[in-house]
């Protein structure tokens, strides 16, 4: 039996998103490499450190807006679909689009880890390479299991070229075009 890849898809895009329209609320899917996962559902402590970024975010560069659960059009050619935790883009991005943006615009991608059995190889493995291959020029993963920050930027060829991992409590410089310095002690209560 062959394996799927995004180039022999479990389903056409627009399967995929006539599928996700009809999955119960409780369930997030999303359609990466050409197959579609199962995103877990946020527990308290995730939408508390998405609501912090956006805060940080508003204070910082008011003219932004930290999107959460944002649906995106990712990889190649547009092919994947993603919902990052948060997409940050100018305020009023999401006007006129459907259920899927473009990826055009958006300044960073936000993933914060779940407590579930694919979170390694969905935010650590593939995101970076999805989100690099759509162009967006930062992906912030907050990672809850090790009590980390990582900073992906400068995409290229699908990839990010720079990686920079900081702990919990670290000062983290957001690159441009996100210019914005975290101070991040305060996800270290909200690890659990």
């Amino acid at each position: 039996m062959t394996a799927r890849t995004e180039h022999q898809p479990q389903m056409s895009v627009e399967e995929f998103e006539q599928l996700e329209r009809h999955a119960p609320e409780t369930v997030r899917l999303e359609f990466i490499h050409g197959k579609v996962q199962v995103k877990a559902v946020t527990d308290g402590n995730h939408d508390q450190i998405i609501a912090w970024l956006q805060r940080l975010c508003m204070q910082h560069r008011p003219e932004l807006w930290l999107y959460a659960d944002r649906g995106m059009q990712v990889e190649k050619y547009r092919r994947g679909r993603a919902r990052p935790d948060g997409v940050l883009a100018p305020f009023g991005f999401i006007r006129g689009h459907g259920d899927w943006s473009d990826a055009e615009g958006v300044l960073m991608a936000v993933e914060v880890t779940s407590y579930d059995s694919d979170t390694h190889q969905r935010d650590r493995v593939e995101k970076p390479d999805v989100y690099a291959s759509a162009g967006i020029p930062v992906y912030l993963l907050i990672d809850r299991d090790d009590c980390s920050v990582v900073v992906f930027n400068q995409p290229e060829d699908g990839r990010y070229r720079h990686t920079e991992k900081l702990p919990f409590g670290a000062s983290v410089k957001l690159p441009d075009p996100v210019g914005i310095t975290l101070d991040t002690e305060p996800l270290k209560e909200l690890a659990a």
